[in-house]
């Protein structure tokens, strides 16, 4: 049974829409225009967002995998965005924090996005931008925090 919007006769499927768009965002969230690399901002804006974060917490938040918050990591302490320390109540574990000089970096980057949101979404009035976002969070929430390997089917 096929779910209305899903495919079909009514042109491409909601995978090959939110990729296209997705991949307009990334295309136009250039280094110059942030300030930052694109995922760096995402990291910086989580860090704020929700702050003594451990390391492993992000990386389940953002679906990446360790090493790569781990490299992510080191290049915003090497900015001086971001700063790890050991958690007092368990030593293996690391909080993360985002320092003054990286909020003042995601001030700036938002700008931006706010710019790069109004090229892509120009023609969504504010109440279906709004909408749009209700959605997009409902379905985020909804996904497993680590990445699941696909399934193969017979």
């Amino acid at each position: 049974m096929e779910r209305e919007g899903t495919g079909g006769d009514d042109g491409p499927g909601l995978i090959a829409l939110l990729t296209q768009l997705s991949k307009s965002f990334n295309r136009r969230s250039t280094e110059e225009m942030l300030g930052m690399r694109l995922k760096e901002f995402l990291v910086l804006s989580y860090l704020r967002d929700h702050p003594g974060t451990t390391q492993q917490e992000l990386g389940e938040a953002m679906l990446l995998d360790p090493n790569t918050v781990v490299l992510l990591l080191n290049e915003l302490e090497s900015k001086g965005f971001s700063i790890r320390r050991r958690d007092a109540e368990d030593r293996r574990r690391h909080v993360v924090d985002i320092t003054p000089a990286g909020h003042e970096a995601v001030a700036r980057a938002e700008k931006a996005r706010e710019v790069i949101e109004d090229e892509v979404l120009g023609e969504l009035s504010a109440g279906d931008r709004r909408t749009l976002r209700r959605i997009l969070l409902r379905a985020l929430e909804g996904q497993p925090r680590t990445p699941a390997a696909p399934t193969l089917r017979a």
